[in-house]
């Protein structure tokens, strides 16, 4: 059997530390990119090579070195930060700049670089761990307008899957591009209402890595339909 190989962003906690492990158990192998040696050394185990790549800088030798030229079967962009939310008169433009570096270009900067190795597998797939909150066509309709959320945070999720949309036309019929919203995470950014753990979550973004559907740019959730962008 042919093992397939995943790298993960933000794989420290949360989901991202959930789905090394998951894959791992599930005979992938997967490269772990983290932002500390004490995270290396936590999420190390069979199957997980944790690398030390903070998405905000250039794609460092380390993680390179690590993939090491393999086919890589589905790049997991799962990376993310958001900001308190405050009105507009207390709101810092530099987070809003914060969120995008992080959000937005750290995915454009994994997929630059690992972009050779995306091409030679059978069917890869670019998973950007995106939000509910990002959709325009759900802000415009007022469906969050209850929902106390940062600027930062949706400005950059919405820029982020235009970032997979942009993707997806040029890399049209190669690689497969899709936004996934991982559901209410009961995780450190997660809302007050979360309800789904990060292990729930990573047995259902792992088996969306299976799906054969080839839509492309594709925007769902993992707790139900696909969303509207």
């Amino acid at each position: 059997m042919i093992t397939r190989l995943a790298v993960v962003t933000g794989s420290s906690r949360g989901l991202g530390a959930a789905l090394a492990e998951h894959l791992a158990d599930r005979s992938w192998n997967v490269v772990a990119c983290v932002r500390t040696e004490s995270a290396a050394v936590s999420i190390k185990r069979a199957g997980v090579e944790p690398v030390l790549q903070d998405v905000r800088d250039p794609v460092s030798e380390a993680l390179l070195a690590a993939v090491h030229g393999r086919p890589i079967d589905a790049l997991i962009n799962n990376a993310g930060i958001g900001a308190p939310a405050r009105p507009l008169e207390d709101c810092d433009p530099q987070t809003i700049l914060d969120a995008v570096d992080v959000n937005v270009a750290g995915p454009m900067r994994l997929t630059q670089a690992l972009l050779p190795m995306l091409l030679t597998a059978p069917a890869p797939l670019i998973v950007n761990v995106s939000s509910r909150l990002g959709s325009l066509a759900a802000q415009a309709a007022g469906d969050f307008a209850g929902r106390r959320t940062s600027y930062a945070y949706r400005i950059s999720k919405a820029a982020q899957n235009m970032l997979t949309i942009t993707l997806a036309h040029e890399l049209a019929c190669r690689v497969r591009c899709w936004a996934v919203h991982p559901g209410g995470l009961t995780t450190a950014m997660g809302a007050s209402d979360a309800h789904t753990s990060p292990r729930e979550a990573a047995v259902r973004l792992s088996q969306l890595l299976d799906s054969s559907d080839t839509t492309s740019p594709r925007y769902l959730s993992l707790e139900g339909a696909d969303l509207r962008w």
